[in-house]
C-alpha cells in the first residue's frame, strides 16, 4: 500500500524532477554531437595539412642524396673509388660529406659508403671520420631490403644512433634516438650500384609538425611505417616499437572519424610519396573532447538536485502537517499486527481519524475477549498432548530392553540371538542419533549390523564385500547415507530373484572429494530409464514433476548437496546392464555444516 507521503514523492518525480533530468540528457546528447561534428570537421582539415607537411618533409630528406648527382667532383669519388686520388678523395669527401651535413640541421650523422674499395666514412658534429673499409655492410638487413626493393632509398624505423665507423669523436653518452634514410647510388646510364649515402636525422622536426596540431598534450599523435613500426608518437616510449595491438585496430583509415569501442574519437590517414602505406593517426580522448559539455551537464544537474531538495522539504511539512495523523494511526494498527494488543487510541478527536480511532478501539476490545477464551482452549489442548506422549514407548527404553534380551540369550548359550539382537541394538543406538554427526566408519558399522540381520532373514550366504581403506574411514559425513543404498539392493535386487548377485561396499579418495560406492552385478536398467531415474533424482522439490518414487536415493542426493555444495551428491550408473552402481561424491575441502 502507498502512502500519501510516496505519492506526494512519485508526482514530485513524475512533474519536475523526471521531466527536468529528461530535458538535461537531452540537451546534453545533442551538444555532445554538435561539437563532435565540430571536432570532425575541424580535426579533418588539421590532418590534412599535416599530412602533406609530412610527406614535403620526407620528400625532402630523401631527394637529399640527389645533390651528388650535381657535383661532379664527389660522384667520381663513387665511381672511381678512394684508392685512385688519396688527397683528391680525402678533400673531396670532407667537403661534400661536410656539406651535406650542414644542409639540414635534424641531421645528427652521416655514412658514405663507396662500393669500390668497400670504403665507408662518416660526418658527426661536422667532424669527418677516417677511411674504414666496410665489406660486410651490404650484408646489413636494412641495406638488403633496399638492395632488394625498385626504390632508391628506405627509412630505417627509429633507434638509438649507432658509431658506424666506431670513431672516438663520438660520446659514447649520445644516446639520441634518430631515423635513418638509406640512399642508393647508382650510375644515371648504366644503373651500376656505386655507394650507399645514410643519413641520421633526428625526431625535431617531425615532433613539431606532428605536435601543431594537438592540444594540451590531452591528444594523442601517431606516425607508423608500413611495416607497423612507430616512427614518432607524442608518448615518447612507443617510439621505435611495434603498434601496440590495441591502437593497431584504431589505425583504419576507412573509418576516419569514427569513434572507437572505449569512445574516443580516432582520425587516421594514409599518406603518399614518399611515405607510402604509412600512417598518421590523432587520437582525441573523449573526456577531453567533452569536457565543457560534462561540466554544463554536471551544473544543471546540481540545479536539479537543489529543486528536487526543495521539493522534498516542501513535501515534508505537507506530510507533517496533513498526513502525520494517518501515519499515526498507521503504526498504531502495524502494532496491532506485531502482536500489541493493547495499542493506546485516541478517542477524543472530532474529525474522520478520531472516529476511526474509536472504532479500531471497540474491534480490539472485542478481539482480546475472543483471544482470552482461545487460549485457555489451547492450555488444555497442550495438557492432554502432555499426557499422551507419556504413554508412548520411549527409545531408550526399547534400547535397554533389547540389551537386557541379548544378555539373556548369552547366558542361555544362544549366541546366534545375541548377535541378532546386539545388531538391531546398534541400529537402534544409531538411529536414536541420526541427526547427529557421523563418520564412514559408523556408517560402515551401521551397514555391517543391517547386512547380520539380513543374513538371518534369507538364511542364506548372499556375497558381498566392503572394501574400505583405513584413511577414510574417520572422515565425517552425513549419517544414513549408506545403509539405504544397501537396503535397495534387498529390495530390487535379492527379492526379485538375483539372489547370486554380488553387492560390493568401496571407498577411494578422487582429488579433493570422498567417493563411496555401493555397486552390485544383479539388475540393472536400460539407457532410457536410468535417464528417467536421473532426473526424477535432479529434479528440485519445487520443480518440475516431483515424485516420491526412488525417494530414498533423492533424499540422499538434496542432504549431501545442502550439507555441502552443488559439487556434492550421487552419481548413477548401469554398469553396461551388468548391474547398478551409486556413487557418493563428498568434498574434502568443505567441512560439514
Amino acid at each position: 500500500m502507498k502512502s500519501i507521503q510516496k505519492r506526494l514523492l512519485m508526482l514530485l518525480l513524475v512533474f519536475i524532477i523526471l521531466p527536468y533530468f529528461l530535458s538535461v540528457l537531452l540537451i546534453y546528447r545533442q551538444t555532445k554531437a554538435d561539437v563532435e561534428r565540430h571536432e570532425l570537421e575541424n580535426s579533418s582539415e588539421q590532418m590534412e595539412q599535416a599530412s602533406k607537411d609530412l610527406e614535403q618533409y620526407f620528400d625532402d630528406i630523401v631527394n637529399l642524396p640527389y645533390i651528388l648527382y650535381r657535383n661532379p667532383d664527389l660522384f667520381r669519388v663513387f665511381e672511381q673509388g678512394f684508392e685512385r686520388s688519396l688527397y683528391f678523395n680525402q678533400l673531396e669527401i670532407y667537403k661534400g660529406m661536410t656539406t651535406f651535413y650542414l644542409m639540414r640541421s635534424e641531421i645528427r650523422q652521416i655514412r658514405f659508403y663507396i662500393e669500390e674499395g668497400k670504403s665507408s666514412f662518416t660526418v658527426y658534429n661536422t667532424m669527418l671520420s677516417s677511411h674504414k673499409r666496410k665489406p660486410d655492410l651490404l650484408n646489413q638487413a636494412s641495406i638488403q631490403k633496399l638492395l632488394n626493393s625498385k626504390m632508391n632509398y628506405i627509412i630505417e624505423p627509429p633507434h638509438q644512433i649507432k658509431n658506424y665507423n666506431n670513431t672516438s669523436f663520438m660520446p659514447e653518452s649520445d644516446k639520441s634516438t634518430v631515423v635513418t634514410v638509406h640512399h642508393k647510388i647508382s650510375d644515371v646510364l648504366t644503373k651500376e650500384f656505386l655507394g650507399i649515402i645514410t643519413i641520421d636525422i633526428d625526431l625535431d622536426e617531425i615532433a613539431q609538425i606532428a605536435n601543431h596540431f594537438i592540444r594540451k598534450s590531452k591528444e594523442t599523435v601517431l606516425l607508423s611505417d608500413s611495416d607497423g613500426h612507430i616512427i614518432y608518437a607524442s608518448d615518447e616510449t612507443l617510439i621505435g616499437k611495434a603498434v601496440p595491438a590495441e591502437l593497431q585496430k584504431k589505425i583504419n583509415p576507412e573509418a576516419t572519424g569514427a569513434q572507437s569501442t572505449d569512445g574516443d574519437i580516432v582520425f587516421s590517414t594514409t599518406l603518399q610519396e614518399p611515405l607510402n602505406e604509412w600512417s598518421f593517426t590523432k587520437i582525441t580522448p573523449s573526456d577531453f573532447l567533452f569536457k565543457n559539455v560534462r561540466e554544463t551537464a554536471y551544473t544543471n544537474i546540481i540545479v536539479g538536485v537543489i529543486v528536487g531538495v526543495l521539493g522534498l522539504i516542501m513535501i515534508a511539512v505537507i506530510s507533517y502537517k496533513v498526513t502525520r495523523p494517518i501515519k499515526l494511526l498507521s503504526h498504531k494498527v502495524l502494532s496491532i499486527n506485531g502482536g500489541n494488543m493493547n495499542a493506546p487510541f485516541d478517542d477524543q478527536r472530532e474529525d474522520e481519524i478520531g472516529s476511526l480511532e474509536r472504532h479500531i478501539k471497540e474491534m480490539m476490545n472485542r478481539i482480546n475477549r475472543h483471544i482470552d477464551r482461545e487460549y485457555k482452549l489451547e492450555i488444555e489442548n497442550r495438557k492432554n498432548q502432555h499426557r499422551a506422549l507419556k504413554s508412548q514407548i520411549n527409545p531408550h527404553f526399547l534400547f535397554n530392553a533389547l540389551q537386557s534380551i541379548a544378555t539373556v540369550a548369552l547366558l542361555s548359550e544362544s549366541r546366534r540371538v545375541y548377535e541378532l539382537v546386539t545388531s538391531l541394538s546398534k541400529m537402534m543406538r544409531y538411529s536414536i542419533r541420526v541427526d547427529q554427526k557421523a563418520t564412514v566408519r559408523s556408517e560402515v558399522d551401521y551397514v555391517r549390523a543391517y547386512l547380520n540381520l539380513q543374513e538371518e532373514r534369507f538364511q542364506t550366504d548372499f556375497s558381498y564385500a566392503i572394501d574400505l581403506p583405513k584413511i577414510i574411514l574417520d572422515i565425517p559425513v552425513p549419517s544414513m547415507i549408506v545403509q539405504p543404498l544397501v537396503e535397495n539392493f534387498f529390495k530390487h535386487c535379492y527379492d526379485e530373484g538375483y539372489e547370486q548377485a554380488h553387492l560390493h561396499i568401496y571407498g577411494e579418495i578422487r582429488g579433493e572429494y570422498l567417493n563411496l560406492v555401493v555397486e552390485n552385478t544383479g539388475n540393472s536398467m536400460t539407457d532410457d530409464e536410468l535417464m528417467v531415474l536421473k532426473n526424477k533424482i535432479y529434479t528440485p522439490i519445487n520443480e518440475g514433476n516431483y515424485s516420491l518414487e526412488h525417494i530414498g536415493l533423492k533424499n540422499i542426493h538434496d542432504r549431501l548437496v545442502l550439507h555441502f555444495d552443488q559439487t556434492a551428491g550421487i552419481e548413477l550408473d548401469s554398469m553396461q546392464g551388468q548391474g547398478f552402481s551409486v556413487r557418493l561424491v563428498i568434498p574434502l575441502y568443505l567441512k560439514e555444516e
